[in-house]
């Protein structure tokens, strides 16, 4: 096993059709935004209950928060560089949002939450990067377009 990054660092965990993004606190444990919708991914019955709670910034083992896939650190501090807290600062300001924010696939997700925490500001790159990379298409449209606004009106 590697060794484990330093608090305060920008974990993400790339899926299919999206990033899952958190701030390492230390110990094993990782804060991060998490809806419903991202356990419906599987089926066991023990990992469901185990992870969902609700719709909040919550703190889960880094084993949780990964899911089984691999985790990138500090990945979006390069398109970042000037804008990047101190470590102990994003780990402070994710400590203090533990709980206390409702998630909107639009305007409050894991993203917006981690680039508050780490750079200051909420911002959302990746859904917005794949229209600019790869073109307004059926591919790149679905996801980061229809889908997150179905969500948000059927929530």
């Amino acid at each position: 096993h590697p060794p484990p990054p330093p608090r305060g660092d920008l974990l993400e965990v790339p899926r299919t059709l999206f990033i899952h993004f958190g701030i390492y606190l230390g110990e094993n444990r990782v804060a991060h935004l998490m809806p419903d919708i991202l356990p419906a991914l599987t089926g066991d019955r023990r990992q469901i209950q185990r992870v969902v709670t609700n719709k909040r910034i919550r703190v889960d083992t880094v084993e949780d928060f990964a899911y089984g896939g691999s985790i990138l650190v500090n990945h979006m501090d390069r398109l970042f560089e000037d804008q990047v807290l101190g470590s102990e600062e994003a780990a402070r300001r994710a400590e203090k949002l533990v709980g206390a924010t409702a998630y909107s696939l639009l305007w409050n997700n894991c993203e917006h939450f981690v680039t508050y925490c780490r750079y200051g500001a909420p911002v959302m790159l990746v859904g917005l990067a794949s229209i600019f990379c790869l073109g307004l298409a059926p591919s790149t449209t679905l996801p980061t377009i229809f889908i997150p606004f179905f969500l948000w009106m059927a929530g």
